[in-house]
């Protein structure tokens, strides 16, 4: 396989990085953000509406795929690019934090997961290995190690135990996978100790991935611990192999984990907030369902160039989402995707000028995040509807 990343720059100031992530379906410029399409598709689009804003890259999940409509049927219909008609790079996750999710509907042990489905409650065993032969049937770019993501908030021991058991399951993985097309990523666990952490780098590097993936993080911690946990863990792995930050989708954590290293990212976060009628304005998050645009003739972002904005008033939305019109969804979700993709392209500029510091003061200065207790019982609610256990 031809060589997986190229570091083309570093800002000094922060060590933000840009670089190209080289597939065998296209090359991706990074930092990049991918948008989630767990079911093989990114929910009210299609593949040439992606294109055509710009992404380049979407993430699949195959705990999701593998209980529908299964991997067999997927690769007997030529892969998962050709099932869904998209001919960029795909990365599929494993499907553990979904696993993982599902509380006191599975087990685990080192041989794997031993869960029930959410769809009919039919038993599963989900290995390692199986993991790794789900993926290559898949055809994916770029797939994941089944990993144990543990909840925020648990004790030492039982991070620690997560952490060894993700640490044999990614030295399975590492020997059972066989496809040169594909470039298989660690993933660092050790929740928010520093020394579970450390440990786990220097374990996973010395298995020698293409890439590697920091996991456990955004999981209704303060963001202070997230991006302190972030900076200490991204900065032992190999500056010349892509860095990527699971989970993380709002535009302030995407301009801070940028600085701190991070190369790609993937959250439901857009598209999810879209569907809910929480747009990205340009200083803040917008309520669509606020009054206050029942009879905006503007557009709802004045400086978005995307197709939702450049063609109707702020207040057609507003109506489309009081009479929960089908076209509301679609629409939040490419503007929401949009604007996502455009922070990144000026990310990536910003890097390549010299001037990522300058551009994060000023676009932190600029825009209004979520309230933090709203966020965090938004989280909470989230990971509480996932059965996520011991969410805070």
């Amino acid at each position: 396989m031809q060589e997986l990343f190229h570091l083309q720059a570093v800002c000094p100031e922060t060590g933000a990085r840009a670089g190209k992530l080289v597939t065998p379906h296209g090359t991706v410029e990074t930092p990049v953000f991918m948008p989630v399409g767990s079911q093989g598709t990114v929910k009210t689009l299609t593949p040439p509406d992606l294109e055509s804003l710009g992404v380049q890259i979407i993430l699949a999940n195959t705990y999701h795929l593998y209980l529908r409509p299964g991997i067999d049927t997927v690769k007997e219909l030529g892969g998962l690019h050709r099932f869904m008609a998209w001919n960029g790079p795909i990365l599929t996750d494993s499907g553990g934090f979904q696993i993982f999710s599902l509380g006191h509907l599975r087990r685990i042990n080192d041989e794997g997961a031993l869960f029930r489905s959410h769809i009919d409650g039919s038993e599963q065993f989900l290995t390692p290995e199986l993991a790794i032969r789900a993926q290559e049937d898949l055809g994916a770019d770029v797939i994941m190690v089944l990993d144990e993501c543990p909840p925020y908030g648990g004790t030492r021991d039982a991070i620690r135990r997560a952490t060894e058991r993700t640490h044999l399951w990614a030295e399975k993985s590492r020997k059972f996978h066989k496809r040169e097309d594909q470039a298989l990523f660690g993933i660092v666990q050790g929740g928010t100790f520093a020394d579970l952490r450390r440990q786990s780098v220097e374990y996973l590097r010395s298995l020698d991935f293409p890439g590697y993936a920091v996991g456990g993080l955004s999981l209704g911690e303060p963001k202070e611990i997230t991006y302190s946990v972030l900076a200490d863990t991204i900065t032992m792995l190999p500056a010349d192999k892509p860095r990527y930050l699971m989970g993380v989708g709002s535009p302030e954590d995407l301009v801070e984990c940028v600085a701190r290293g991070a190369d790609m990212f993937d959250s439901a976060l857009p598209t999810r907030l879209a569907r809910n009628g929480a747009l990205f304005g340009e200083n803040r998050r917008i309520n669509i369902f606020n009054s206050r645009f029942e009879r905006e003739a503007g557009p709802l972002d004045r400086g978005c160039d995307c197709y939702t904005c450049r063609t109707f008033p702020a207040a057609y939305l507003h109506h489309l989402f009081k009479a929960r019109e089908l076209l509301a969804y679609r629409l939040a979700t490419i503007h929401n995707i949009r604007y996502i993709v455009r922070l990144m392209a000026k990310t990536r500029k910003a890097i390549q000028d010299g001037a990522y510091g300058d551009f994060k003061k000023e676009f932190l200065a600029g825009y209004e995040p979520t309230d933090p207790g709203i966020r965090a019982e938004q989280k909470r609610k989230w990971l509480l509807s996932r059965g996520v256990e011991g969410s805070p």
